[in-house]
């Protein structure tokens, strides 16, 4: 998608899932078929009242519906609060007529979201930062989270309120009662509790017709909301484990910092004007941080058209950190909440795997991944492949992924089914559940990718295995005519090395929009984390109830980083965004816990379009040394420089909106990382540090790249006093073209104490 931001509205927009400066309006009127949900934005306002900004709206909806009380009932969401905008349902033609409004911004189609879906923080060594152990209580207690997901259940142990002073005088929130949710459960911890619905049920119908269990309140059937909110503020809770495996103490990151929970998410799936309102009141609740484990499907949108940018950027310019999962899309080019103001995360391993064994009749040993807790150890099965065991009229390559109708019952009664994927987003328990019906003993899937990193329980004994075990067992069937095996429980190990590794699923640079500007930023702990969970979501086998449970996702690294964010709050409250995203971004490594680069899933290299700046280290972003700001005036120019207009512009902020003629290049954006998408020739790239330290320090470079010729000036920075800034200039030469693929490298700056680490990607268009 070109980065250029036309003012345009979208009527075929795809459906985008969870997984991140404006003024949105829904518009729902009549019950045409052609009527679709539209957002209306509308950028910064100056109305004395949110009553004023909804009178405001419907007054200008009304002008093109002819009929005030027309517009009253077309209207879903008002964003009064933070900037202004609205929501409705409006035919393609009076979306269009709308966007040619004065007032309005943009334009856009709601779409529907889904989410993207313990050890992690001993593995990241958050309990032995002295500097946050010291804390006084009263300091550590005053930051605030807001977690817009699918909600909380407040009974669960890791929510315990246990030695915390008084909710923060500053919370503006409110504790909203709802379906068995009461103003006692909400407590010293759970601080805020709104929830959103409006726009779900105006596209997809009330929530009652969906025939599950659900809560009209902000308490949580789904499950991820209360994953998220206690990776990020979880109470210490001992004995905790998934059936006994990756058992211990569960904490969050920052056990005292305090939550204000955002319910914008329903069955899974989340309405976009629903997310919009939910960031519009916690911007004004007075949250200090944002945590969004969801995001656009790809390709993303302009950021004018996307409700995660367009909140984040408002938050941002209220002094709020707002954290969003990069997607779990896989592919290069993928990766979304891309916009420079979002803190966008990568997910990676800890040094903990969750085994499972299969032992063949040769007595071979075959190492492959699920959670199997019940298994009797001593009983053998024969072993069949799911294309041996067609039902009538299946062919042999249909029965082989195991599904519904395809397998005969009488084949594989008793036995393994050796099954195979037909996509990568396969049911794999509809498999299970398939084989189980037919009187199957278990099965074993093969060349499962995604296997390691996303474990799974079924309903009977099952294991995933990878290509080389996959052939191993193929050879042996077809080898011994009355092959046997059987699957072995669950074991857990600890101290795996290689860790971290970047999760396969991990979406991946470059970034579509601005491809200047490296995304994603960050990687953390997003593989088989255990987390608090509602008991009302099953454990996806038969039904049973869970008090806490282990997820892979972008969406669990999201609130690892979100909570390092609140504790550098904890520690710096007068940190801009921009220094937390500075400090987290500089001070991360790229190296595991051999000492060798971090490498993927198949063991290439990983790169800044894998893991950004690296993996976060909690411990060395306390005192990063260094810090790369901006505000919203740089942020402004950016936009400029990727052709924003300046109707776009001119009511995005409270002050007039000017660009530069000729604009900032988006490569000489004051980012922590360094990105040249089309170099040709002789290029020079601009950034400016500010010196956090105590006292005088000096700061040496270095440099390396490969594939482009480069020099720094100057090599060596000498500050004076703290909050000196200097700028430096990196000269960038070609001398042969990359054929489209990018060089990498960094710039390290680096004395006795500190080193400030910016990755940086160049591709070579033209010498």
């Amino acid at each position: 998608m070109h980065p250029g931001y036309n003012k345009t509205f979208r009527q075929n927009m795809k459906s985008t899932r969870l997984f991140g400066l404006f003024f949105l309006v829904t518009l729902v009127f009549g019950h045409g078929t052609d009527r679709k949900h539209y957002i209306v934005y509308m950028g910064q306002h100056s109305h004395p009242s949110s009553e004023s900004v909804v009178t405001a709206n419907h007054e200008l909806l009304a002008s093109l519906l002819e009929s005030y009380n027309g517009a009253k009932e077309a209207s879903i969401h008002h964003y009064t609060k933070s900037f202004r905008g609205f929501s409705a349902m409006l035919t393609p033609d009076q979306a269009m007529r709308l966007s040619e409004y004065e007032d309005v911004v943009s334009v856009f189609e709601s779409k529907m979201n889904q989410l993207h879906t313990t050890k992690s923080w001993k593995f990241l060594g958050v309990d032995s930062i002295p500097q946050y152990n010291k804390l006084p209580m009263d300091i550590k207690s005053d930051v605030i989270v807001g977690v817009v997901d699918t909600g909380i259940w407040p009974e669960s142990e890791s929510f315990n309120d246990y030695g915390l002073g008084p909710v923060p005088m500053k919370f503006q929130g409110e504790c909203v009662v709802g379906q068995n949710f009461t103003q006692s459960n909400c407590n010293k911890k759970i601080i805020g509790a709104r929830y959103y619905s409006k726009a779900f049920e105006a596209i997809r119908g009330p929530l009652q017709n969906f025939n599950r269990t659900f809560f009209r309140s902000v308490r949580d059937t789904d499950g991820h909301g209360t994953h998220t909110s206690s990776t990020i503020a979880g109470s210490k809770v001992s004995n905790v484990s998934l059936y006994g495996l990756a058992s211990g103490t569960a904490t969050g990151g920052v056990p005292s910092v305090r939550l204000s929970i955002y319910k914008a998410c329903w069955f899974h799936d989340c309405e976009e004007a629903d997310i919009l309102a939910a960031i519009d009141d916690a911007i004004h609740d007075g949250v200090d941080v944002i945590s969004l484990s969801l995001g656009p499907i790809p390709p993303q949108p302009i950021y004018f058209e996307d409700v995660f940018s367009i909140g984040s950027f408002h938050a941002f310019e209220k002094g709020i950190v707002v954290c969003a999962s990069g997607g779990n899309s896989i592919f290069p080019s993928t990766v979304g909440n891309v916009a420079p103001w979002i803190l966008t995360v990568a997910a990676s391993t800890i040094d903990r795997e969750l085994s499972s064994y299969v032992v063949l009749g040769n007595r071979k040993h075959l190492k492959g991944f699920s959670v199997n807790t019940t298994l009797d150890q001593g009983k053998q099965y024969r072993l069949i492949f799911g294309t041996h065991a067609a039902a009538f009229g299946i062919p042999s390559r249909n029965a082989s992924f195991c599904k519904r109708n395809t397998l005969d019952s009488n084949l594989i009664k008793g036995k393994i089914v050796v099954c195979t994927l037909e996509t990568l987003f396969d049911d794999k328990n509809e498999k299970a559940i398939t084989i189980k019906e037919g009187g199957g003993a278990g099965m074993i899937l093969v060349d499962d990718p995604l296997g390691k990193d996303v474990l799974f329980q079924s309903v009977l004994p099952s294991v995933s295995i990878g290509q080389e075990e996959a052939q191993e067992l193929q050879s042996y069937m077809n080898t011994f005519k009355n092959s046997t095996a059987r699957i072995y429980q669950t074991v857990t190990h600890v101290g795996i090395k290689p860790s971290p590794v970047m999760a396969i699923f991990s979406s991946k640079g470059p970034n579509i929009i601005t491809p200047d500007i490296i995304k994603p930023d960050i990687t953390a702990p997003g593989v088989n984390i255990l987390a608090a969970w509602s008991p009302f979501a099953t454990d996806g086998t038969a039904g049973n109830s869970l008090d806490y449970n282990m997820i892979s996702g972008t969406s669990m690294s999201c609130p690892h980083v979100a909570a390092v964010s609140a504790l550098l709050k904890s520690v710096h409250p007068n940190w801009t965004p921009a220094m937390i995203k500075s400090a987290i971004m500089t001070t991360a490594t790229i190296t595991d816990n051999t000492g060798d680069l971090i490498k993927n899933e198949d063991s290439t290299e990983a790169t800044p379009f894998d893991y950004g700046s690296g993996h976060i280290d909690p411990i060395a972003a306390v005192n990063p040394g260094l810090i790369y700001d901006f505000n919203t005036s740089d942020l402004i120019n950016l936009l400029c420089s990727s052709g924003a207009t300046v109707s776009q512009l001119k009511n995005l902020t409270t002050t007039p909106v000017y660009c530069k003629n000729p604009p900032t290049a988006s490569y000489n954006f004051n980012y922590p990382s360094i990105g040249v998408a089309n170099l040709t020739g002789n290029l020079s790239v601009y950034r400016t540090v500010t010196y956090i330290g105590e006292g005088p320090a000096v700061y040496y470079s270095i440099l390396e790249i490969t594939g482009v010729k480069a020099s720094v000036y100057p090599n060596v920075m000498r500050f004076g006093k703290s909050r000196e800034k200097m700028t430096y200039r990196i000269d960038f030469e070609a001398y042969k073209s990359s054929n489209g693929s990018f060089e990498f490298g960094s710039l390290t700056w680096m004395n006795k104490l500190h080193r400030v680490r910016s990755p940086i990607a160049v591709n070579v268009v033209h010498i």
